[in-house]
């Protein structure tokens, strides 16, 4: 004998299948949409990075005399200069409140030498004083000229020594900058009354240090 369902049984079986059909249609339709991060005027998301503080930046003070002393080579035409620097107060102790003596001593030589003579008929030196924002006020410059004519014989084996103090400066200061110009005679033959000028320029910077 055969049974057959009954409708209204049909019907529910229908009603359910129905039901799970568009379960599974929702949740394809749901895992095929557009993501929110692509969604129009969305934004993308960036993770929070940590601020860099920048590091300040230090100036080193050049001080030419930090060894003690400096040797420089100058040219002024036929004219090869060597002059050494130096301080009898210690560096430490070249503070701006100070007198601060500097000294230095030089002697040349003709290239070609036709043994004629090489003179100094002046020396002057200026002083640049610097501070953290820039330059500061002066002091005024040393000069010294030659007292016999036509100047200080340099030529080795002879030279020249000579000593600058500089005075106060102001209390911000962390270095000068000194600039000597040397003013030279040279002889235009070993027996001439007539000398050739010419001109050689140097500079030293000197830090100046922190009150104690």
């Amino acid at each position: 004998m055969s049974i057959h369902p009954s409708p209204a049984r049909n019907r529910r079986v229908q009603h359910v299948l129905q039901a799970a059909t568009a379960a599974v249609l929702a949740l394809g339709l749901s895992a095929c949409g557009t993501p929110p991060w692509e969604e129009p005027g969305a934004q993308p998301t960036t993770s929070p990075s940590a601020s860099k503080t920048p590091r300040p930046t230090v100036s080193a003070i050049t001080n030419e005399l930090a060894s003690g002393s400096a040797k420089h080579t100058l040219t002024a035409g036929a004219a090869t200069l060597t002059v050494d620097y130096w301080s009898t107060l210690s560096m430490d102790a070249w503070t701006a409140d100070v007198n601060k003596p500097v000294s230095f001593s030089l002697s040349g030589v003709l290239n070609p030498d036709d043994l004629q003579a090489l003179y100094l008929s002046r020396v002057t030196l200026t002083t640049t004083v610097h501070g953290p924002k820039g330059q500061l006020e002066s002091p005024a410059p040393f000069t010294d000229q030659s007292t016999v004519a036509p100047g200080y014989l340099i030529k080795a084996p002879y030279s020249y020594s000579q000593t600058f103090v500089l005075p106060e400066v102001d209390s911000a200061a962390t270095g000068v900058t000194l600039t000597i110009t040397y003013e030279l005679l040279v002889q235009a033959t070993p027996t001439s009354a007539e000398y050739a000028k010419q001109t050689a320029v140097d500079t030293l910077t000197i830090a100046i240090a922190p009150r104690a």
